[in-house]
């Protein structure tokens, strides 16, 4: 596993490092050091999660970005391709690279059209990805992730709004939502984005490069703050909403479309929103006590 450890927790790995993981301490941008560790380890399979993925900095530092994104994505592809990785999952984004459609639920049929830096630099490397297939026989297949949630995801940060929201409302502080909260997003549970990570993996012959992964299901940030809210069991004229100006570079709705995904990788159905938030509810409930209380920066 190779991470620069700028973000996440190292203790999350403590199980998987136990039972004979390894994690190496690079930067993907040095594409020397990529290189080396590729060398060294052999990997059959390459899942490249690395990546900056904060919209709002993409929109203020574009280059900060691409060096990461793009730049470090060529890195990766490079090292699988001399090392003759059998095949690479690269992660992207299914809210971004959309940008503005009348078509939602959004299928990967739909031209992709970002207005964020970070959706530009997402469709940049799915480019690069689908030249090295063409260039270099790489095996690259492309998931388009909705708002990924769930246990361990941290509060601080780049946080998802789920993570930050969960947080605050059990320390009982108020969340805020930015704009109107009629804004829409596809909230996808970590479990379910795992699955479809090992069926891309081992799939055959998948036909298509590209794959929206997320629930299908379009929910409002204000939706969204009362579900959080009822997984807790706080009432509803309990909940303390702040509104603030909505943020630059950010989508008014985004739904995807995950029928090619659910047929082509043989998914199972995506965890419900409520059951998702029990199950994530439970474990921020006990980790509560050791994390900082989050400003609400999140997306």
């Amino acid at each position: 596993m190779l991470d620069d450890l700028s973000r996440g927790c190292i203790a999350n790995l403590e199980d998987a490092l136990q039972s004979g993981a390894r994690i190496e301490v690079v930067d993907i941008r040095d594409d020397s050091a990529v290189l080396r560790e590729f060398a060294a380890f052999r990997p059959e399979v390459v899942f490249h999660l690395a990546g900056q993925i904060d919209v709002r900095v993409s929109m203020k530092t574009p280059a900060l970005d691409a060096s990461i994104n793009v730049l470090g994505a060529i890195n990766v592809f490079e090292a699988a391709r001399a090392t003759e990785v059998r095949r690479v999952i690269n992660a992207s984004t299914g809210g971004a690279i959309y940008g503005v459609t009348d078509v939602v639920p959004t299928p990967e049929t739909v031209p992709p059209a970002p207005v964020s830096a970070y959706g530009l630099s997402k469709l940049t490397v799915e480019r690069y990805a689908r030249w090295f297939h063409l260039a270099n026989g790489l095996d690259v297949v492309t998931l388009r992730y909705g708002n990924v949630y769930g246990p361990r995801q941290s509060p601080l940060g780049d946080a998802g709004v789920i993570a930050v929201f969960f947080q605050r409302l059990l320390a009982g502080a108020p969340i805020t939502i930015y704009g109107d909260g009629s804004q829409t997003r596809d909230y996808v549970y970590v479990s379910d984005v795992a699955a479809a990570n090992l069926a891309a993996a081992f799939a055959s012959k998948p036909p298509s490069r590209e794959f929206n992964i997320g629930s299908g299901s379009e929910v409002s940030v204000f939706e969204l703050a009362e579900a959080v809210a009822a997984a807790i069991g706080l009432p509803s004229d309990e909940l303390v909403v702040e509104y603030a100006p909505a943020r630059h570079g950010e989508l008014d709705r985004s739904c995807l479309d995950i029928t090619r995904a659910q047929r082509e990788l043989e998914l199972a159905p995506p965890t419900s929103l409520a059951e998702g938030l029990l199950r994530t509810a439970a474990w921020t409930r006990s980790s509560q006590s050791t994390i900082p209380l989050a400003r609400q920066e999140q997306s």
